[in-house]
């Protein structure tokens, strides 16, 4: 069956906005630069718009030089992509990993604007943190600061039925996938084994539950309430106990090609 990119999107710095892209390099670890740096706390743990929504504010730019970070009232951070910080030890769920911090000027511009202490890290390429083999199988499937998996996938036609439940419909932002596949049935994304994109391969190997930040407005950090009660009405998934929406997938083949939005997607759907 056959099935096309829509959008693609990376999110360089965990938790704050995302960058829409025409095309995408593929590595081991999802999309280059998907959440390759995280926003810490002084204990070394992360920090998302879970506690800070303001986060949705921070917008990253990326260039061949340089990280770049935006917001209202911060500072212009240019971060160079060759800055060889001190490593230090950073918490992401139940992971810790050494990583490569981005200095004391980022960090303090960080604190002041967020009202906490805070400090900028990068992964370090070096460092292997796997997937939960449970889901993605004993292959070795590994990504970086990403909550659990590589890439997520989302469909058009899954967004357009939810909205269809809604008061107000949302936009896709709200829920911070990689791709957004169009051609495909709502939720028909929950039975495909593999996409085929290419020289690419990926696959979808666990459903994903959803948090409180898909009730944060992205454009302006307002917390509001849905979509999760919605979800939850028909999207409730008791052996994860949490609601649903996208899938989570891993790289199986294809590291170091691209891909494009237009692209054709093959697929075969397991019901």
């Amino acid at each position: 069956m056959n099935a096309t990119i829509a959008s693609l999107f990376v999110y360089p710095v965990k938790s704050c906005r995302g960058i829409a892209l025409a095309t995408a390099r593929l590595t081991e670890r999802g999309i280059a630069h998907d959440r390759e740096w995280l926003i810490v706390d002084e204990g070394g743990r992360f920090i998302t718009q879970r506690e800070v929504p303001r986060l949705a504010l921070l917008v990253p730019a990326l260039s061949a030089a340089a990280l770049e970070l935006a917001a209202p009232g911060l500072p212009r951070l240019a971060i160079p992509l060759d800055h060889a910080g001190a490593r230090r030890d950073v918490t992401v769920w139940r992971d810790t990993v050494p990583a490569i911090d981005q200095g004391d000027v980022v960090a303090a511009a960080l604190s002041a604007w967020i009202g906490r202490t805070a400090r900028l890290a990068r992964f370090d390429p070096a460092v292997r943190r796997n997937c939960n083999p449970e889901f993605a199988g004993p292959g070795g499937a590994h990504h970086s600061f990403a909550d659990g998996y590589p890439v997520l996938v989302v469909s058009e036609a899954s967004l357009a039925d939810l909205n269809s439940r809604l008061a107000t419909p949302l936009p896709i932002d709200r829920f911070r996938p990689n791709l957004l596949l169009a051609g495909i049935d709502a939720y028909d994304e929950d039975h495909i084994d593999e996409l085929t994109i290419g020289g690419a391969t990926l696959k979808l190997v666990k459903p994903c539950t959803r948090c409180q930040i898909t009730t944060t407005d992205q454009s302006t950090a307002k917390v509001g309430i849905d979509p999760l009660p919605t979800l939850a009405i028909y999207r409730y998934n008791a052996a994860l106990e949490g609601v649903t929406f996208g899938m989570n997938a891993i790289v199986s083949a294809g590291a170091g090609t691209s891909m494009a939005v237009g692209d054709a997607v093959t697929y075969s759907l397991n019901f």
